[in-house]
């Protein structure tokens, strides 16, 4: 399905709107660096099977999105160590600058009130969607997301090496590569994506929109973001959270951590999913979001 770009909240967004526009609304919301690809069509058809319009989008500085060239690339390095002293972190625009884009999104679509799933930073911005826009969210899905909680476990070392040697520049088959093999190291063990398939999917998103200068803003804006615990006792959207029993990037405390902040939240945790969304899980988790979502619907 073709995309479509338009000027909301001050900047270009290109999106992708799928199902009857009558439909209720499902605003899904991608992680770090990742285009609004990287919610399988197979995921997104399974949600428009259940009864969904679904919207897919990507976040600015990625894709074909705005990108920030003139705020320069942060040094992260120096970012975590500011973070990691409590000194106060600047980046080029913030987690809630970034659920505001989603909510104009929706606004331009002429949609009040949507459900939200959010993956990775994702979820994080989706919980600033829910706490900040209480009138707009039907309900929240944050998967494998976390809460900025600074005593949570981090990432594993091979997780967290394999994103911050991410290649700014060089040769397209060397990037590409990269990609591939940090797409193994944080995915799901028990569920291993088929090599041509994989292949495919990094290489056609390279050709898409490649733009690592702005997956370093991003990342600035979620160190800057701190935590997040406090926001998260004030969102009253029906909640569920979703996370892989063997994500390397973001550990499960993560997901145990969101849904204990988030009352009345409800956890799903996944044996064998790690830090993607696996064509072997697709049904699984659109089932999981639409019974939540219609649950809301019955609810209401």
């Amino acid at each position: 399905m073709a995309t479509e770009q338009t000027t909301a909240n001050g900047i270009s967004i290109t999106y992708e709107d799928k199902g009857a526009k009558d439909a209720p609304a499902i605003l899904l919301v991608m992680g770090l660096g990742g285009q609004l690809t990287l919610w399988p069509d197979e995921f997104v058809d399974a949600l428009v099977a259940h009864g969904f319009r679904v919207i897919r989008y990507d976040n600015r500085d990625v894709g074909l999105s705005t990108r920030f060239d003139a705020a320069g690339v942060p040094n992260l390095k120096w970012m975590f160590v500011k973070a990691a002293l409590k000194l106060p972190v600047r980046s080029a625009y913030t987690l809630a600058d970034m659920a505001a884009d989603g909510m104009a999104l929706l606004d331009h679509l002429g949609i009040d009130r949507a459900h939200v799933v959010g993956a990775s930073m994702g979820g994080m911005i989706a919980q600033h969607i829910a706490a900040r826009y209480p009138g707009r969210v039907l309900s929240l899905t944050s998967v494998m997301s976390t809460t900025g909680n600074p005593r949570l476990p981090r990432a594993q070392k091979e997780a967290m090496r394999v994103l911050a040697n991410r290649p700014m520049s060089g040769d397209p088959e060397a990037m590409i590569a990269y990609s591939v093999n940090a797409a193994r190291v944080i995915g799901s063990p028990d569920y291993p994506a088929e090599e041509a398939r994989l292949q495919r999917r990094v290489r056609n998103d390279y050709e898409r929109g490649w733009y690592p200068q702005g997956v370093a803003r991003q990342m600035a804006a979620i160190v800057a973001d701190g935590d997040r615990r406090e926001m998260l006792k004030g969102v009253r959207a029906p909640t569920l959270v979703i996370h892989g029993e063997a994500d390397p990037l973001v550990p499960i405390a993560g997901g145990r951590d969101t849904a204990a902040s988030i009352p009345g939240a409800r956890l799903l945790t996944i044996p064998g999913m790690g830090h993607d969304l696996p064509l072997a899980l697709v049904d699984t988790l659109a089932d999981a979001i639409a019974e939540h979502a219609k649950g809301v619907a019955v609810a209401a």
